[in-house]
């Protein structure tokens, strides 16, 4: 089984790029973030041309989440059943061959003195009992996503250069940490131990070229399914324009390969 998560920094503008890119890749299941669609406006007909189930999450404003399957798509739940569900269309999860596999974007932060960042160690925090109160850690789970935090120093191009800044917060990786605890492993990391590979760069100042970027987009999963885990990679070229001159998203696509 492949298993690939991507923010596609909205699916209206990337479509054909997803598109191409998942016919040249052929994952079996796709987790997508930030569609930046409503439901009605999901392009599900043309998942559906390739040969996928697709579920969406979203009211057509930011944010917006989705899969995307071709081993079935079953029991789908949208959002954390709380009051951090104002917070938009941030999750979305249905059983998928098997996994029980969740999209999710968590809340960017802004800035460690904002009302968001207090937001987002609530959503966190929610998304920890949401695991606890949905899903078995001895089952095969998989969290996908945007995470909005770069678990680890080695996960930034330069931490000296982030200090008092989100993403890298010592209570963000602590949330992050607490959600891992459930029982899941960042399998990237497990089979990239030294860091240095980034999932997302800002689209100023050529930061793409220049490796000024963080790996914040991760596959988290639970014991029994990263025992699979045989592969694990972070696609560049999907950060590339493409031959027709489409521009990507910020992010980049993060695939596992499961035995």
């Amino acid at each position: 089984m492949r298993l690939a998560t991507w923010n596609v920094n909205s699916l209206g503008a990337r479509l054909p790029l997803v598109l191409e890119w998942m016919e040249a890749n052929g994952p079996d299941i796709l987790c997508m973030q930030e569609t930046k669609l409503a439901d009605d406006a999901f392009p599900e007909k043309a998942f559906a041309g390739i040969g996928y189930e697709s579920v969406h999450h979203g009211d057509g404003r930011w944010n917006g989440v989705a899969l995307a399957s071709k081993v079935g798509i079953e029991s789908p739940m949208t959002g954390l059943g709380s009051e951090e569900d104002r917070h938009g269309c941030r999750m979305i999860s249905a059983t998928c061959g098997g996994v029980r596999v969740h999209s999710v974007y968590v809340p960017n932060g802004r800035s460690l003195d904002s009302e968001h960042y207090r937001f987002k160690l609530a959503w966190l925090e929610r998304l920890r009992a949401y695991l606890g109160e949905h899903c078995d850690p001895g089952a095969e789970v998989a969290v996908c996503g945007d995470f909005n935090v770069a678990p680890d120093d080695a996960d930034v191009w330069d931490a000296s250069q982030l200090v008092g800044m989100t993403h890298v917060s010592e209570p963000e990786r602590a949330a992050l940490a607490d959600v891992m605890d459930w029982g899941l492993v960042d399998v990237f990391r497990r089979l990239h131990p030294d860091g240095g590979v980034f999932s997302w760069w800002d689209y100023r100042a050529g930061n793409f070229h220049k490796g000024i970027g963080m790996r914040i987009d991760l596959v988290l999963l639970s014991a029994a399914l990263a025992d699979r885990c045989v592969a694990a990679e972070i696609d560049r070229t999907a950060r590339k324009k493409s031959p027709a001159g489409n521009k990507p998203s910020d992010h980049t696509v993060v695939v596992v390969d499961l035995a």
